[in-house]
């Protein structure tokens, strides 16, 4: 029996509306989720990615290379004449696994990109999915209807879902009834792209990113490395931009043929590149070098690009071998992170065609 005239039969009231906590449904159609899984089996839980770690035959500490300050080793395929790889042995201490071991990082939680114009154009991208969310009643426009096309030929499952649920999967956002799930990067290690650039049989080129926070200049930056011949992108875990579905779209397709690594401390990171036997070259402002002028540019190099504005922090750019400058207009204050790479990395790269490389 109702109590006060305010709760009827199943889901609603007896004015009709739905009951508060019911979604207008009966106690006997709502289902739970169920109790807690165990930490190891929740996606993204780091307990999970250890387990998954320890399964594929060692524990993950990719990207973590030593801080010191000794000199560089140029054997074994250091030095202006070598690759610039460090040490198998080496980079699997450091990373807290066996030499033969190769473990790589799980990246971070799954994004969720929402809205009928977002969700068409990040699958026109090719925006690695893993899911797209439509409403169970949506008006089927164009832009629905392509989504829908884009994604079948993508093989990305398509899942319907109620209001509420949408609602929940895009923390509110709007939505307008589509919403696609892009999978977590798989971000490399850092010895990962000295390793492509010994395989390739050519100096490592390297684009080093340094408080460079919008995921729109990291696709850039992606882009212009594969059109000039560079064999990935160094990126900080911390205060810095990440691989999302901006980046995917900026980089048009090129982040799927060159690696991203990211690494806990970036200057830690360039000092075993240099032990390696790489030159580290910063772009600033004031450096003493024209970028086109660079006496290493047919060595193992990493280019360390700052943050438009403040430009290099004061650690970065200590542990820099050169300074080098974009020759620009004087009333020109700075350039953005993409653009920068991208004329440095030109430079390069004609500097080592005029060397035959």
């Amino acid at each position: 029996m109702s109590r006060g005239g305010t709760q009827g039969r199943g889901g609603r009231t007896k004015s009709g509306k739905p009951r508060a906590g019911t979604g207008g449904k009966g106690r006997d159609r709502l289902e739970g989720k169920g109790p807690t899984p165990p930490a190891h089996l929740r996606p993204g839980h780091p307990a999970q990615r250890r387990a998954e770690a320890a399964a594929r035959g060692g524990t993950k500490r990719a990207g973590r290379p030593d801080s010191t300050d000794e000199p560089r080793n140029t054997g074994g395929g250091g030095g202006p004449g070598g690759s610039g790889r460090l040490a198998p042995k080496a980079a699997a201490e450091r990373r807290g696994e066996a030499p033969g071991g190769r473990a790589r990082g799980a990246g971070d939680a799954a994004e969720v990109v929402a809205g009928r114009n977002a969700v068409l154009e990040a699958l026109r991208a090719g925006v690695p999915a893993a899911a797209l969310y439509a409403a169970q009643r949506r008006d089927a426009d164009d832009r629905v209807r392509e989504a829908v096309d884009l994604a079948a030929a993508a093989g990305v499952p398509m899942i319907e879902a109620g209001r509420a649920e949408l609602d929940r999967l895009t923390g509110g956002s709007v939505h307008q009834g589509l919403a696609l799930r892009v999978r977590p990067y798989d971000y490399a290690a850092a010895e990962d792209l000295t390793d492509l650039a010994a395989a390739g049989g050519a100096p490592a080129l390297i684009v080093a990113l340094d408080g460079v926070t919008d995921p729109r200049n990291l696709g850039a930056v992606v882009r212009s490395a594969a059109a000039f011949g560079g064999h990935g992108v160094l990126v900080p875990a911390r205060r810095s931009a990440r691989v999302t579905a901006g980046a995917w779209k900026a980089s048009a397709g090129a982040l799927a043929r060159v690696p991203v690594a990211q690494v806990p401390n970036l200057a830690r990171a360039l000092a075993a590149y240099q032990q390696a036997g790489l030159f580290v070259v910063g772009l600033a402002p004031g450096g003493d070098t024209p970028v086109g002028d660079l006496a290493v540019a047919d060595a193992p190099l990493v280019i360390v690009v700052g943050s438009e504005g403040r430009g290099l922090s004061r650690l970065v750019a200590e542990r820099c071998d050169v300074l080098a400058r974009i020759p620009m207009a004087a009333d020109t204050e700075s350039l953005n992170a993409g653009v920068a790479a991208g004329i440095a990395l030109h430079a390069v790269a004609a500097a080592r065609a005029a060397g035959a490389w």
